[in-house]
């Protein structure tokens, strides 16, 4: 009893089997009798029985706690590779091998790399990439299942390759030991532990190697889902974050509608349109019309902003035009045609820092069909208040419907006053006139009219204006805008009974300066000179009226300065402007002739001595002596 005491008292002190076989040989040298040392001997066979069965125990106690700090891994750590790297760990040292690595296979490429290795001696092994079923690695990790060897290099099981095998002898590798990675049924993988020794594996070492490998798996697996979960979470967020965009652009489409829509309701012009698509989309926007002129410009400013260049402003508004769509200039600017069917009526041009979704492209296609009918509308309503203004011109132009009470109702309802003095202008337009005739035209003369507060029309295929102001500058402004019109003026003292003689006044002098070839002039009767006297019917108002035009200055200054200016000019015509002949003919110096010829100048003005007035003044000259008192 005291020996079994004695073993029983070590086992608890943790005593090695040879501390428990140290026993044994001190009693046989002691000197211990035959029956004692048989004894002894088998307490001796148990004790270590009982030695084995708890380093068994011990053994199994740390596989066991290996294993569940690898099952809290799973539940703790997020990292996938820090999992795989402490299972790879935990697993190379309960096995007590040399390395330990664990592989995924590769399926578009049918082989198996290494994701992680502990205890590696060279890279080129960390590297290694093996085809499935070459080597005991890719045998595992195609088949599913278990393998070992005691000596790889010996071991005719597996095929060899070259780039392999001489990994394995630059890690010193002999006995390796694998197992799978299996997920669902599917190989993605395998977990090895290797010996750089020949040696055996115990069935439990597979067992271990082949629970870590499981939890290998789990958490190949989690990481899978948790990928899917965080991939999911990620499209949802993006689907909600679109969805609210799509929203928040439908409902600014939606207010930018209404704002439209109240524009067209309260006959609103393109200035509001521009307001309203600067509000909802941004930047600034300026409306042409359809030969490229601002029209309008948002925000507010002094000069609308210049579009893009001809070329591709021209092009982009071509195709805008063909697809009915927005088009993008360049960047920052956005173009869309305003048409009606077939006919181009503006243009807007958008220019932002924003990029355009599609929600807002089509709220600026929007703009533009409002822009357009707003065009429309405000043509549609100019060509109805031109018919009407119109129709009041030809009335006052035949001396028709001349009641003054009813006449000067309609003219006021039109914003003119007729008992103001008077202009009457009659255009005939040239061959390259920029507006050219018909309807372009009678815009061009309403619009005219509607700015001086007076009438316009096209009557009898000419343009006529009746506005207050000068004759002659009402007539200057009607070429303009017509450019390369002959035009023909006359003043009306004011009244609606006047007009009619204004504008046959007026008409007379047209016809007289397209008789004379003088396209593209602006004239009243007066201008005419001595044509008015030939061409038509005129008495001693006209003829007054001639000599005051002409050479009316001359004589005003002889008759207050009691000067010879009339009477030089008489003489220099005479010598065919030399001047020693009409210093000779008046006995008097040449420098005088010339000094009184400057002075001429300085009262007809520039151009007397043009050929078309010499004979006017000439003419003139000798009317002014046969007056009476002269």
């Amino acid at each position: 009893m005291e020996v079994t005491a004695r073993f029983l008292e070590m086992l608890l002190a943790g005593a090695s089997r040879e501390d428990l076989d140290l026993v044994v040989a001190e009693a046989e040298v002691s000197g211990s009798s035959p029956e004692q040392l048989d004894v002894l001997r088998e307490q001796h066979a148990l004790a270590l029985r009982i030695h084995e069965q708890m380093a068994r125990q011990k053994a199994r106690e740390a596989e066991l706690s290996a294993l569940n700090e690898t099952a809290r891994d799973l539940s703790e750590i997020r990292d996938l590779d820090a999992i795989l790297t402490a299972i790879v760990r935990r697993a190379r040292q309960l096995l007590h091998a040399d390395m330990t690595y664990l592989s995924l296979n590769d399926e578009q490429e049918g082989a198996s790399y290494m994701k992680v290795t502990d205890g590696a001696l060279t890279p080129e092994f960390r590297r290694l990439r093996l085809p499935l079923g070459t080597g005991l690695l890719g045998l595992v990790a195609q088949s599913g299942a278990p393998y070992f060897t005691e000596d790889y290099q010996a071991d005719e099981r597996f095929v060899h390759r070259d780039y392999i095998d001489s990994a394995v002898a630059g890690e010193q590798i002999r006995a390796i030991l694998g197992v799978p990675l299996t997920v669902e049924g599917k190989v993605i993988g395998a977990l090895l532990a290797v010996h750089r020794t020949v040696r055996p594996f115990p069935p439990g070492e597979v067992a271990l190697l082949t629970s870590f490998a499981a939890h290998a798996a789990v958490a190949l697996e989690n990481a899978r889902l948790f990928e899917q979960a965080r991939a999911a979470v990620e499209n949802a967020d993006r689907a909600n974050a679109e969805l609210r965009s799509r929203n928040e652009a439908t409902e600014r489409a939606a207010h930018a509608h209404d704002l439209l829509t109240d524009v067209l309701l309260h006959g609103g012009g393109a200035d509001e349109v521009a307001a309203v698509l600067t509000e909802v989309l941004g930047g600034a926007v300026t409306v042409y019309d359809d030969e490229q002129r601002p029209l309008a410009h948002a925000p507010d400013s002094s000069k609308a902003e210049e579009p893009v260049s001809d070329e591709t402003f021209a092009d982009a508004l071509a195709k805008a035009r063909g697809s009915g769509r927005c088009v993008q200039v360049d960047d920052g600017t956005w173009l869309a045609a305003a048409a009606a069917g077939e006919e181009h009526l503006g243009t807007l041009v958008l220019r932002t820092d924003n990029e355009l979704d599609l929600p807002e492209r089509r709220t600026l296609e929007r703009g533009a069909l409002v822009t357009a009918l707003v065009l429309l509308f405000g043509r549609t309503e100019a060509e109805a208040e031109s018919r009407v203004r119109g129709e009041l011109l030809v009335d006052l132009l035949a001396g028709q419907d001349l009641d003054s009470v009813r006449i000067r109702e309609r003219a006021r309802a039109q914003g003119a006053d007729l008992d103001v003095p008077l202009a009457v202008a009659l255009a005939e337009p040239g061959q390259d006139g920029a507006d050219g005739v018909g309807l372009p035209m009678a815009r061009t003369v309403a619009s005219m009219a509607a700015e001086l507060h007076g009438l316009g029309a096209v009557h009898e295929g000419r343009a006529v204006v009746l506005a207050p102001g000068d004759p002659l500058e009402l007539g200057r402004l009607l070429q303009e805008r017509l450019d390369g019109a002959t035009v023909g003026v006359a003043g009306s003292a004011g009244g609606a009974e006047s007009i009619p003689d204004a504008w046959r006044e007026a008409r007379q002098t047209l016809a007289t300066l397209l008789r004379l070839g003088r396209t593209g002039d602006v004239s009243d009767p007066a201008g005419l000179g001595l044509a008015r006297l030939l061409l038509g019917s005129n008495g001693p108002g006209e003829l007054e009226e001639f000599l005051d035009r002409t050479v009316g200055p001359v004589l005003a200054y002889d008759a207050q300065r009691h000067t010879n200016l009339a009477q030089t000019l008489e003489a220099w015509f005479a010598a065919d402007g030399g001047l020693r002949e009409t210093a000779s003919a008046l006995h008097i110096h040449p420098n005088t002739v010339t000094q009184r010829l400057d002075r001429v100048g300085q009262l007809l003005g520039d151009g007397w001595r043009d050929p078309r007035r010499k004979l006017d003044l000439q003419l003139a000259l000798q009317l002014a002596r046969l007056r009476p008192g002269v």
